[in-house]
């Protein structure tokens, strides 16, 4: 993704950057578990797409598993760690993990106050925020709940897209992917039982954490849009401004960890340099080689591969209710961001 950028949302939960990939000027789509960094829309340029070592659909399974499976590390990493120290892990390992790309390449961090002001915000809003109340969700909630809430920010998006954003103007298409997708919510909380069996305050926080995301991309839409510097060093500076808040919410509200166990460990460094690191360049790769509506469709596997991953692996029950809730949600996601005679780039 280092093409010249253009205001634009970005893909949802994965791992947002100041600079991620959108399919169309339409509403902010998740870019992948609660993994976002800045909202910069990056368009592939003509004649210069690069094919990677893999073919673009391996890397796509590849990116769509790490960011599906990040809702499972969390709930590992929450074992031994508290939430806050679990989201600090991930952004610092994310951060080294992008500063070593930037090393590699010679590419300066971004300048300026005004610019270093913004990311402190996006950091806030992108980062530190959703990753904080994903764990904090995590406690008391399923990975595979989480993993569906995460699939919401869409939905959240368009909503507040409507208001913030003049270019986008709603449509009964629109109106029924928002229906739509909250029957699915619904549906997944099994309402017509009356929540029961369910955890409210975990389940809030899943969702709070997905509304940041559109939050986010909006506020870095209307303030870094068109600013210098490539999208991994916006997102390395990004992610750095969130280590040090993260450094100071722990410091004054939790205690320094007294060991550290293997997994939890491997859990958090793997959720930060795979998760929020290079699957991001991953992600970059696959805008500028096959565009972003093909690269943004890795959002509607997340939910799948939580959910098969925190049932598999972390032996969590699953209802009939959540794979059809979760459905529902993906297919209203997706008409929210469709718009008639829309082309998808080959």
């Amino acid at each position: 993704m280092s093409a010249p950028t253009t205001p634009g949302p970005t893909l949802p939960a994965a791992a947002p950057s100041p600079v991620s990939p959108s399919p169309t000027s339409a509403s902010p789509v998740s870019p992948a578990p609660a993994t976002a960094t800045a909202a910069t829309t990056v368009a592939p340029t003509p004649g210069r797409r690069r094919a990677g070592l893999l073919d673009w659909r391996v890397r796509f399974a590849i990116l769509s598993v790490i960011w599906g499976f990040s809702f499972l590390l969390i709930k590992v990493g929450t074992e031994a760690y508290a939430p806050f120290q679990v989201a600090l892990g991930r952004v610092l390992f994310g951060a080294l993990a992008l500063l070593t790309v930037l090393l590699v390449r010679r590419e300066p961090l971004p300048r300026g106050l005004r610019t270093w002001g913004h990311l402190t915000v996006a950091a806030l809003l992108l980062n530190t925020a959703p990753f904080s109340l994903f764990a904090y969700a995590e406690l008391s909630i399923p990975s595979s709940l989480a993993g569906i809430c995460n699939a919401t920010s869409p939905l959240w998006g368009m909503a507040l897209s409507l208001v913030a954003l003049s270019e986008d103007r709603p449509t009964r298409r629109r109106f029924a992917g928002l229906g739509l997708g909250f029957l699915g919510v619904l549906t997944v909380l099994g309402a017509w039982q009356g929540f029961s069996g369910v955890d409210a305050k975990g389940t809030a926080f899943a969702l709070l954490a997905s509304l940041c995301y559109p939050i986010g991309w909006i506020y870095v839409r209307r303030t870094l849009a068109g600013t210098p510097g490539s999208p991994v060093a916006l997102t390395g500076g990004q992610l750095m401004i969130s280590t040090l808040q993260l450094a100071l919410v722990s410091a004054a509200f939790t205690s320094a960890p007294t060991s550290f166990p293997l997994w939890p460990t491997l859990s958090v460094i793997a959720l930060g340099a795979l998760g929020t690191g290079m699957a991001l360049q991953m992600q970059y790769g696959l805008v500028t080689e096959v565009g972003p509506t093909t690269a943004q469709m890795v959002t509607y596997f997340i939910p799948v591969i939580a959910t098969t991953a925190g049932v598999l692996v972390l032996g969590e029950q699953l209802h009939w209710n959540t794979p059809v809730g979760a459905a529902i949600v993906l297919a209203g996601a997706a008409l929210t961001q469709t718009r008639p005679g829309a082309r998808r780039p080959a």
